[in-house]
């Protein structure tokens, strides 16, 4: 059966009804602007799959291979991704709000202005991944759990971590930098935790980390310049 064969039957298999698609195999088709909301796909290899501007809301989409996907636009809000692969994937303008996204490989990925208010990401992976402000909007992480988060070199100017969780996440060499110019905002960790993070070498410059928590946090070489760091709770003075 070929690819087109396939993704007829899933439309027709979903539109009677059918919700049940694990291990489905479905590589490099496009199914942009599909409506599979609540549908299960629990290990399924959908590698460099379209997906732009799907409705994936409330899907069970965990341990799937969506490695080297395009997913820009896509709405994964209260989707199950945990220990899912997304290394590589474009998820530019992605709405995972209150999405499980636990043990996830995002290497690499573009979450470029994706939306993540209340996501968990405990254990996640997201080495160099991208997670900057898009032109419409920033990358919003509000009260995000990035426990443990591999952060090492991301792009996370101007993200919005308010209150985000990152006890000994790894932030080295990460860069939190407000941009420059008047129309760039700052990355604000507002009431952020951020024990035993690794902050080595992390550019916050500019950053606001109003009442956030950095006890024992590795500051090694962290560059601090024009933060905002009134209440901030530290082991000892800040490297300025």
């Amino acid at each position: 059966m070929d690819i087109a064969d396939v993704i007829a039957q899933l439309i027709e298999r979903y539109g009677a009804g059918d919700r049940h698609f694990a291990r489905l195999v479905l590589r490099d088709a496009d199914l942009t602007n599909v409506n599979l909301e609540g549908a299960d796909f629990e290990r399924a290899d959908l590698r460099q799959m379209r997906l732009g501007k799907a409705n994936l809301r409330g899907c069970n989409l965990r341990r799937v291979d969506l490695s080297e996907a395009l997913l820009w636009g896509v709405d994964l809000t209260g989707a199950d991704l945990d220990l899912a692969q997304l290394r590589e994937a474009d998820l530019t303008g992605a709405i995972l709000a209150e999405a499980r996204l636990e043990g996830v490989n995002l290497c690499k990925a573009n979450l470029n202005g994706a939306l993540l208010r209340r996501s968990r990401l405990r254990r996640s992976r997201l080495y160099e991944a991208d997670l900057r402000a898009s032109t419409t909007h920033q990358t919003d992480l509000t009260g995000a759990d990035l426990r443990e988060v591999d952060l090492s070199y991301a792009q996370l100017n101007e993200a919005i971590l308010r209150g985000a969780d990152l006890t000994e996440a790894r932030l080295c060499r990460a860069n939190l930098r407000r941009g420059v110019g008047q129309d760039f905002l700052a990355t604000d960790l507002t009431g952020a935790i951020l024990r035993g993070a690794d902050l080595s070498y992390c550019d916050l410059t500019g950053a606001i980390l109003r009442g956030a928590d950095l006890r024992g946090a590795d500051l090694t070489g962290a560059i601090l310049t024009d933060a905002d760091l009134t209440e901030v709770r530290a082991d000892g003075p800040l490297p300025l």
